[in-house]
């Protein structure tokens, strides 16, 4: 009767597809925050560019 129950246990895999889940909605995540990063400096420069550009041509 142990011995069922043991292999039972060793054979049941839910666990290890939440685990897989797990990391793959790290890895997501990591990406994203990699990729808005990258994104928000670019964006950054392009809105001071855009507000210098603005003032100066304003200003006479």
């Amino acid at each position: 009767m142990p011995f069922s129950a043991l292999s039972k246990f060793f054979k049941d895999e839910s666990g290890a597809t939440a685990i897989e889940y797990g990391l793959i909605a790290a890895l997501v995540s990591v990406a994203a925050i990699a990729a808005l990063t990258g994104m928000g400096e670019s964006l950054t420069t392009m809105f001071e560019t855009v507000d210098t550009e603005l003032t100066s041509a304003v200003t006479p």
